[in-house]
């Protein structure tokens, strides 16, 4: 019989120390930063009490990590917006399968 641990195992992604505080200031300077900040800070504050109860760091790591992702790509989807792509044609699911619910 082996024994198993009764946690989730933290995630190898382990930031620096200053990585929050960085990430902070990355997100004040961007052009959304009026959405984004507080948004943030609410996701940040939220993991904080939850680390605080489990004395687990994955979920600070994970909001980290997310705005991270969203800050790299922010560039991408700001190109793929301004380049006129036609959308017209795009398939809305909620629409389809309201469709599907009321026949």
């Amino acid at each position: 019989m082996s024994a198993q641990p009764d946690h989730v195992p933290v995630t190898p992604y382990a930031p620096a120390p200053g990585a929050p505080a960085e990430l902070l200031t990355q997100l004040r300077a961007d052009k959304r930063a009026d959405t984004w900040v507080p948004a943030f800070e609410r996701e940040w504050a939220a993991a904080l009490e939850e680390s605080r109860a489990t004395f687990s760091l994955a979920g600070l790591y994970e909001v980290l990590q997310d705005w991270q992702g969203r800050l790299a790509s922010a560039p991408a989807v700001d190109a793929f917006a301004a380049s006129g792509y036609d959308d017209s044609e795009f398939i809305d699911m909620a629409e389809l399968r309201g469709r599907r619910r009321s026949r």
